[in-house]
């Protein structure tokens, strides 16, 4: 008999280096000539920025929010096992990695047996270093099961429901999976000790707009960007219904599954508003409270326009597992909520269930 767990994580890159490399981004965006100069000087950064900044450009904080990180990716990989899923449905984003000009879906499911990435290559073009936290070569190859049967269940059925969903069998960049699914995929074994839980990886379209662009990054902050942006991620409301229907379908499957939204929530170089120095801090604090009470439709009813101002884009992938969980009527326990002003975003970490409820 089906059953369904619910998970909300993130994919944030920070803990793959070392602590004096985790404030890179922040590093880079101060280089560019669109931010202020008196912005450059952290003297008039807000009070929690220069904190955390500290005298060492946020080494030490860095540890602390590796600390947090790691112990929420443990307690949410001890839900997983306890479950023992048939595979897991992760919501993703794909920053200008296999989706590029030929083609960029709103969604995509992929189809696969088994799949090899390369996480761990090219990371010193945002960290500055080559060194990950593992001491692995940044060539190593990686793999992981898929489930090519619920898969392509899922799409056959999403169609049947008339969600135009494209599907794929292979990937385009030569790293294999999106970042977003293969760093979580790291962290999720952080400890090494193996992680062979069959994977359905589920592309949402969260940059829109800026995806082309921007080359699915800091293209804008750099000032490389395109002027013209390009048409919109799907709306939020889109993104909340797909989710209920994906609950729906796989409630009424023969297998167990882990529905995962994968992604921080407002990010530093999103955020125009902030000069793309600190994340949106009071809008990400709203969807927090929103969150903890249950208000799972609130997220149906955001805006892009309102999304996007907040940098809060990757939010889309919550906004699926939202939906889901309120079609399944979940409850959510909140395993950690950390912020940061210095480490480029936000990030939540969630269990949802029928008897979910309470914070630890």
């Amino acid at each position: 008999m089906a059953e369904i767990l619910g998970i909300g994580t993130t994919h944030y890159p920070g803990p793959m280096v070392p602590d004096a490399n985790m404030a890179a981004f922040l590093r880079r965006t101060l280089k560019s000539d669109r931010v202020p100069e008196s912005l450059k000087d952290p003297r008039n950064w807000p009070e929690p920025m220069r904190a955390e900044w500290g005298s060492d450009e946020g080494t030490k904080a860095a540890g602390e929010h590796r600390r947090r990180i790691v112990e929420a990716f443990r307690e949410i990989r001890g839900e997983i096992e306890a479950f023992k899923p048939d595979f897991v449905l992760m919501w993703g984003d794909d920053q200008y990695e296999n989706f590029r000009e030929e083609a960029v879906p709103p969604f995509c499911v992929y189809i696969f047996d088994r799949a090899s990435y390369t996480p761990l290559s090219g990371i010193d073009r945002w960290a500055g270093t080559n060194e990950n936290i593992w001491g692995e070569a940044p060539d190593k190859v990686f793999s992981v099961r898929g489930h090519a049967s619920g898969a392509k269940f899922l799409a056959r059925r999403m169609l049947e429901e008339s969600f135009d969903l494209s599907y794929a069998y292979a990937f385009r960049s030569p790293r294999g999976l999106a970042h977003s699914f293969s760093q979580t995929l790291l962290y999720l074994d952080y400890d090494r000790r193996g992680f062979d839980f069959p994977l359905v990886p589920f592309h949402v379209n969260c940059y829109g707009s800026s995806l082309v662009q921007n080359r699915g990054g800091m293209a804008h902050v750099t000032g490389e960007g395109a002027a013209e942006p390009d048409p919109p991620a799907p709306s939020p409301r889109r993104c909340f219904d797909l989710g209920r229907a994906v609950a729906r379908i796989l409630r009424a499957s023969p297998w167990r599954v882990v529905l995962m939204g994968s992604s921080s929530w407002s990010h530093a170089f999103l955020t125009e508003k902030n000069h793309w120095l600190y994340p949106d801090v009071v809008s990400d604090r709203e969807r927090f409270q929103e969150l903890r009470e249950g208000k799972y439709d609130r997220w149906r009813d955001l805006s892009l326009p309102e999304i996007e101002k907040a940098g809060e884009q990757e939010l889309l992938n919550w906004v699926c597992l939202a939906g889901a969980m309120s079609e399944l009527d979940y409850r959510v326990r909140i395993i950690d909520y950390v912020e940061s002003y210095v480490f480029n975003s936000n990030k939540c970490f969630a269990v949802f269930g029928p008897k979910a409820g309470g914070d630890r």
